[in-house]
């Protein structure tokens, strides 16, 4: 019986310690991108579009600089891919154009000629 409940208790040691190793291996990065967008719609509409991606843990819009930081794990998603979701979301992602389909679907308000 005390050989058992070594042998369990080792087994979960073991089943700890790889949960760890697997967490360690996530690889968390971070990355700016500038946007046109100009309003706290927009900042809702980026925010909210993101986190469903794939991979993206968070993402935050600085509406004054327009910076959109951008979390996300390096193994399931690429800064690539999230400047496209960024486009179709109807944004500039630094030098990539927005989709011209999307930004034509943002409000007024969210467009980069409003007047603010």
């Amino acid at each position: 019986m005390k050989t058992l409940k070594i042998w369990m208790f080792s087994l979960v040691l073991i089943g700890l310690s790889t949960v760890g190793f697997a967490q360690d291996g996530k690889k968390g990065e971070e990355v700016k991108i500038k946007t046109s967008a100009v309003c706290g719609m927009c900042k809702a509409t980026l925010e909210k579009g993101l986190a469903y991606e794939k991979g993206v843990n968070k993402a935050t819009l600085d509406v004054d600089s327009k910076i959109l930081t951008v979390s996300y794990n390096g193994e399931k998603t690429s800064l690539e891919k999230i400047k496209k979701a960024v486009n179709e979301l109807g944004y500039d992602a630094d030098s990539s154009p927005a989709t011209p389909r999307a930004y034509d679907r943002l409000d007024a308000c969210c467009k980069k000629d409003a007047v603010h």
